[in-house]
């Protein structure tokens, strides 16, 4: 018999057949889960510092006046959409709830994060890679989709992730986040 995808009785592995690797498909799914919970609520932790100053944030009036001096107009609304942006979609990717979308919120604040921090540089705390590392977590998320362990399971247009809903998404978060940054100044 070849090993195609044969399951084996009592076990839940499938051997892939391109590189013969064996691993449990819950492997993946709780592997996901990690995943989305880590960036996930990290992201919402630095939402609700934007929103509400927890965790040693400055609150939407603080973080109104950051964003007035990077460019943005209007910072306070912006300061909202941020923090927004991050805690619905850091709670979304946490909870594996519209993944697609959650993704996509993290996406395009982040793209507009690494925007602002461009000139610093790579490496942290002036550069970019922490930032890079919660777009490409979260992107990777909203294409993949959010395993089995996750609330969209229970949504019947989401129940099957679809990469074209992740490509949407990713893309939807880039055009908007292009968008708040031709409104920078």
């Amino acid at each position: 018999m070849p090993p195609s995808t044969t399951l084996s009785p009592g076990r839940d592995t499938a051997l892939d057949p391109r590189s013969g690797h064996s691993a449990p498909p819950h492997a993946y799914d709780v592997g996901l889960l990690l995943l989305r919970l880590a960036v996930g609520l990290t992201m919402a932790a630095h939402g609700a510092q934007k929103l509400f100053g927890s965790f040693g944030g400055a609150g939407l009036d603080g973080t109104g006046q950051f964003f007035s001096t990077v460019g943005y107009p209007q910072g306070r609304t912006m300061a909202v959409v941020a923090g927004l942006s991050e805690t619905l979609g850091g709670l979304g990717l946490a909870l594996g709830l519209l993944t697609p979308l959650a993704g996509a919120a993290i996406v395009g604040t982040m793209i507009n994060a690494m925007a602002v921090k461009w000139n610093g540089g790579f490496f942290a705390p002036e550069g970019i890679e922490y930032e890079l590392l919660l777009t490409v977590a979260a992107a990777s998320l909203a294409l993949t989709g959010p395993g089995r362990y996750a609330a969209d399971r229970f949504l019947p247009f989401l129940r099957h992730h679809r990469l074209a809903h992740g490509v949407a998404a990713v893309l939807f978060a880039t055009v908007v986040a292009g968008v708040m940054l031709l409104l920078r100044t």
